[in-house]
């Protein structure tokens, strides 16, 4: 188990039954990217906000109820094919996301031969009611479980019912939802497949808006080429984890800030700059990599932490003739970011 924690809250990490904080209200799904429609399912089983006297706006239970985000570790669907799948948030992103939220708990359930077989009744029975103690539920209107994924939301509710549990069936979110006037019209309901395609076509405006936040990749600055320098424009060379999913390759305005430079009680410097991420075919790069530069800044950045907001896609990665051609397109690409970004702070 983990109890991850920052700036005096904490989520408790449990991957097994033993470690679970009981007994819980559940919200449960995949929540991969932690999405406005996720963050809509997570509402209901939340603890009651706190008036400005301290008191809550219902009245006290006789117990603590932890509430409990209850996912499944590897993915179906890498169970399944074998295939390892990249996530919009990985575990520590999922945790930080989580706890802005006001989550206390996130349950690991171990999916494997023994999880995939229960019956719909049986996953009530045995995780929901005594493994995890439920006193109440909360689940999108697609949620599916149980053996073949034959159970329903509307299942769930009936089975729960039997051990008078409440359950909440959240309806899908569109963009116009929260956002009547943004001009996006006749996109499906948020979800994580429809934010992996907006990334992998650079459609970095749809996919934010689809989060509630920017994309966001947090790596570590290793040594790279160093050919930037070569061309006046220097790149710190990001090491991102190997789970983690990368967008299309191309050029990005993005948001940058060097975690490795605060304290618990500062706010993050905030450094605009470009990101590429490709094979940088210019000069015959063979492997993937993700180089940010920075304006109007200078310093040692290796072995620093930086977190990367994605603000908007520029354009494609491309081969060039020459390093000078190559250097004349950056250049290009810094002073449109820098007009996005000016707009964006």
């Amino acid at each position: 188990m983990l109890n991850l924690s920052q700036n005096g809250c904490s989520v408790w990490v449990a991957a097994s039954a033993t470690e679970v904080l009981r007994p819980t209200n559940v919200a449960l799904g995949k929540f991969d990217g932690v999405h406005l429609g996720h963050q809509r399912v997570i509402q209901p089983i939340l603890q009651p906000a706190a008036n400005k006297d301290g008191e809550t706006n219902q009245p006290p239970t006789p117990e603590l109820i932890y509430s409990t985000v209850v996912t499944f570790r590897p993915h179906p669907q890498e169970f399944f094919t074998g295939t390892p799948r990249t996530w919009l948030t990985p575990l520590d992103e999922k945790v930080q996301q989580l706890r802005s939220l006001g989550v206390e708990q996130l349950v690991l359930l171990p999916f494997d031969k023994e999880l995939s077989a229960l019956s719909p009744q049986e996953f009530v029975d045995k995780i929901l009611v005594q493994q995890l103690r439920c006193q109440r539920i909360s689940v999108g209107q697609d949620f599916c479980f149980g053996k073949q994924r034959r159970g329903t939301a509307k299942d769930l509710q009936l089975l729960a019912s039997q051990h008078n549990i409440p359950v909440t069936i959240v309806p899908l979110q569109t963009h116009t939802d929260n956002l009547s006037d943004s001009g996006f019209v006749s996109l499906p309901p948020i979800s994580t497949s429809l934010i992996r395609q907006c990334l992998e076509s650079g459609d970095i405006k749809n996919a934010n808006l689809c989060l509630g936040r920017p994309y966001t990749l947090f790596g570590t600055v290793v040594q790279g080429q160093q050919l930037g320098r070569t061309i006046g424009f220097p790149t710190a060379n990001l090491q991102i984890p190997s789970d983690k999913f990368l967008p299309r390759h191309g050029v990005y305005a993005v948001k940058v800030y060097i975690l490795n430079e605060t304290t618990p009680t500062t706010v993050p410097q905030l450094i605009l700059g470009v990101m590429n991420i490709g094979n940088r075919p210019t000069v015959n790069g063979i492997n993937s990599s993700v180089e940010v530069h920075l304006f109007d800044w200078s310093g040692d950045l290796y072995g620093k932490q930086l977190t990367v907001e994605l603000i908007e896609f520029l354009r494609p990665e491309q081969k060039f003739a020459s390093l000078e051609a190559l250097k004349t397109q950056i250049h290009r690409d810094c002073k449109i970011a820098q007009k996005i970004l000016s707009g964006e702070c």
